[in-house]
């Protein structure tokens, strides 16, 4: 856990008791007020810490004197069970979460607070939760990458049939976890995109081609293949391989037909919460304009409908992107990952 803190000003003299649910506006001086004088709220988050979660830290951090963020960084399903476990023990420690998964899980464990923001007023309906517990910060596409060293630059693959070409036999990497942004996501993105039957097809003839598994998130592989251990990491996020290219990095990205994983990220407020106030401060920041063009700023997928990305072949719409939803995504991880186990462990 890791954090910084900074001081300033005290807005209006309010008690700090909780704010409930009702409050129709988020950030309002009121919430401000109790914020503050929680001191600080915990973030458990499934974003890398550099460059988005820094960034984002510093900014709220400026915006809200008084008010320090301390963030604790695993994989969805890792934050889930971390708060999950906590809530069992009566402690829960986390104040907000984020994560492609980690919403369904407590929400099914009542360790998520329902309540929303004003800041996502707007937003499309795909982007928040119907029942009001979560809210997505930002779109992914999940993709493959390559080592531009290892292969050159208009010789990549471009389509799954074309992975399976012997000579990257032995020369692919993805993360073994029970994510979308792993194996088990590939799988789950194949039954959606072709079917059951021709899914399982497909994944059969993919499977001798010796993908390596690395139990780590997709930010580890990606650096891998960026060191040269493979040449290229499947379910990969486009956004790290920009980041790391524009700082000279051998790595790019790739569109692949017949099509691409998509997942929204999202983020909530846990029920329970240590700091409430702070952690609702934080999550209508997460959400705002201010916060969203901190995510595009990182080459993310804003869910802000004012905010664009910055990358235009991230635009909705440009490439065939089959969205896997946090509840389909919930309910069938099981199932893709024995398929994944079966096949390619």
């Amino acid at each position: 856990m890791k954090g910084t803190t900074q001081t300033g000003l005290i807005l209006l003299a309010l008690g700090g008791a909780l704010l409930d649910g009702s409050r129709a506006h988020a950030a309002d001086a009121a919430l401000i007020e109790a914020a503050r004088k929680e001191g600080k709220v915990v973030w458990y988050t499934t974003n890398p810490i550099d460059p988005l979660v820094l960034q984002l830290s510093a900014a709220f951090e400026k915006k809200y004197s008084g008010v320090k963020i301390e963030y604790v960084r695993a994989n969805a399903t890792d934050v889930a069970m971390r708060i999950i476990n906590e809530g069992k023990a009566g402690k829960v420690q986390a104040d907000v979460y984020d994560g492609t998964t980690t919403a369904e899980l407590l929400k099914k464990e009542k360790l998520a607070l329902k309540w929303l923001p004003d800041s996502v007023k707007d937003y499309a309906a795909e982007y928040k939760d119907a029942d009001g517990y979560w809210a997505a910060t930002n779109d992914y596409v999940i993709a493959v990458s390559y080592n531009t060293n290892l292969i050159k630059p208009g010789n990549e693959p471009r389509s799954w049939d074309q992975l399976l070409d012997p000579k990257y036999r032995g020369q692919m990497v993805w993360s073994s976890a029970p994510s979308t942004s792993a194996g088990p996501g590939f799988v789950g993105t194949a039954i959606k995109a072709l079917g059951q039957d021709k899914a399982m097809e497909f994944l059969k003839r993919l499977a001798p081609q010796k993908i390596s598994n690395v139990n780590a998130a997709s930010r580890v592989v990606i650096d891998q293949v960026i060191a040269g251990e493979y040449a290229i990491a499947l379910q990969s996020f486009p956004e790290n391989a920009i980041f790391s290219a524009k700082s000279g990095a051998p790595v790019q990205w790739i569109p692949m037909a017949p099509a691409m994983t998509g997942i929204v990220s999202t983020a909530g407020v846990t029920a329970g919460a240590p700091h409430p106030n702070a952690g609702k401060l934080l999550f209508d920041f997460m959400c705002d304009e201010e916060g969203q063009k901190i995510y595009r700023d990182a080459f993310y997928i804003p869910a802000h409908p004012k905010i664009p990305p910055l990358e235009a072949e991230l635009t909705p719409g440009k490439h065939r992107v089959v969205h896997l939803t946090p509840t389909e995504t919930s309910e069938a991880m099981p199932k893709w990952f024995d398929i994944y186990k079966e096949l390619f462990q």
